[in-house]
């Protein structure tokens, strides 16, 4: 398939990225995760100069294509052209993980209502699911102070991430790393289902069950039998074909 990526300047690598990152930003407007053009997914594109991919900003998830994300370095300035602006407050929360974790190729944040409903109780994320036993294998905690447009909240970001692949921000929403865009993108859908499913446990009004803690540590090796090792690649495929059918255009 021809896209308006072809170019000389432009690594089969950065083009394969792009169409990952922009297949990403679709499903987000697919399942309703966005939020008019308020969050943010980013991806880091191999080599020295530590540029990443992130969306232009005023542009709806459901339009973004390959050929319009913005490529910026770690200051945020803009290495492409394009007549939209960065979202400031994206731009401290992603190059902060970028920077601080080499395995964080893509980090995804969002403001579903399930996910800021959540991150506003006390108790946080409760073990009484089996998707909240994956998620809690790997979560981290960051308390609220504004929307991120301080530099001086980078190291408090990093440090309650660490090297969690899921981060509750409190008040706030939900932020999941991986090393692919289908990576993070399967944690974020971990993450929102157990969220919600939370919320619908908590309505029932009765007592909850927790999962014992031993299950939980355990989770990680069951993960790797349940997707044959592949982690998020087992899904994307399946997911790209549904956005050619329902949402095409990403790839342009």
């Amino acid at each position: 398939m021809t896209t308006q990526l072809e170019s000389d300047t432009i690594s089969d690598a950065e083009v394969g990225l792009r169409i990952d990152l922009a297949a990403g930003y679709r499903l987000l407007a697919l399942y309703g995760w966005d939020d008019l053009v308020f969050t943010h997914i980013s991806v880091r594109i191999p080599g020295p100069e530590h540029h990443f991919l992130i969306n232009p900003y005023g542009m709806f998830f459901e339009e973004i294509t390959a050929s319009s994300l913005i490529k910026v370095d770690l200051e945020g300035n803009k290495v492409s052209q394009s007549p939209y602006p960065v979202n400031p407050a994206g731009f401290v929360i992603h190059s902060a993980i970028h920077t601080a974790r080499e395995d964080a190729q893509c980090v995804l944040h969002t403001h579903t209502p399930a996910g800021v409903a959540v991150s506003a109780q006390a108790g946080g994320v409760l073990p009484i699911s089996q998707q909240a036993s994956v998620a809690l294998a790997s979560i981290g905690y960051h308390d609220y102070e504004g929307i991120a447009l301080r530099d001086d909240e980078k190291p408090r970001l990093v440090a309650d991430i660490g090297t969690a692949l899921n981060l509750v921000l409190r008040n706030h929403g939900l932020l999941t790393v991986g090393s692919t865009v289908a990576e993070a993108f399967l944690n974020m859908y971990n993450l929102v289902k157990t969220c919600e499913i939370q919320l619908l446990a908590q309505s029932g009004g009765g007592e909850l069950v927790e999962i014992n803690p031993l299950i939980i540590d355990g989770v990680k090796a069951n993960l790797d039998a349940v997707t044959n090792g592949m982690g998020g690649d087992l899904a994307w495929p399946g997911l790209l074909r549904k956005l050619d059918r329902d949402l095409p255009g990403y790839r342009d």
